[in-house]
Parts: C-alpha cells; sequence; structure tokens
C-alpha cells in the first residue's frame, strides 16, 4: 500500500468518525426525551474523538520526527567534519 493512500484512508476514517459521532450525538438530543442524551450516546461520541484524536496526533507526531531526523541527518552530510551543529 502506498504511503499516500494509507494516510488518505487514515484522515477519512477520522473524519467519518467525526461525522458519526457529531450525527448521534444531535440525534440523541431530537428522539425521545427530547434534550436528554443517553450515557452510551455521549460514550460513543467521546471514543470518535479519541480515535480522530490519535489518527491526526500520531501522523503529526511521526512526521515531525522524521523531518527532525532527516534535517539532522542533512546537516551531517553538509558538515561532515563536525559532528552536531549547535543551534
Amino acid at each position: 500500500m502506498k504511503k499516500e493512500t494509507k494516510e488518505s484512508i487514515q484522515i477519512w476514517s477520522a473524519v467519518g468518525m467525526l461525522v458519526a459521532g457529531v450525527s448521534l450525538s444531535v440525534a440523541g438530543f431530537i428522539v425521545p426525551p427530547t434534550g436528554e442524551i443517553h450515557d452510551s450516546v455521549l460514550w460513543f461520541f467521546a471514543q470518535c474523538l479519541l480515535y480522530a484524536g490519535s489518527i491526526f496526533g500520531i501522523g503529526l507526531y511521526v512526521n515531525n520526527k522524521f523531518n527532525h531526523l532527516a534535517d539532522k541527518f542533512a546537516g551531517l552530510m553538509n558538515n561532515p567534519n563536525n559532528k552536531e551543529e549547535k543551534k
């Protein structure tokens, strides 16, 4: 599987979970008893938020670490005598 395809699946599944969570929460307010949400609806919405947050957060973390490592490696390749650039 290509990296772009994997990332696209992750993003769309996270967006789908957010839409499902919001939809179920809105439906929980509309159905009788009006204005009350059952605990299971809140639990499902919390799980949707956790899933979407983990997808977006892990992706950003991994990309940030990879870019940091690539920059460090590029700095070592440009300055082979200097082991570490001082910032």
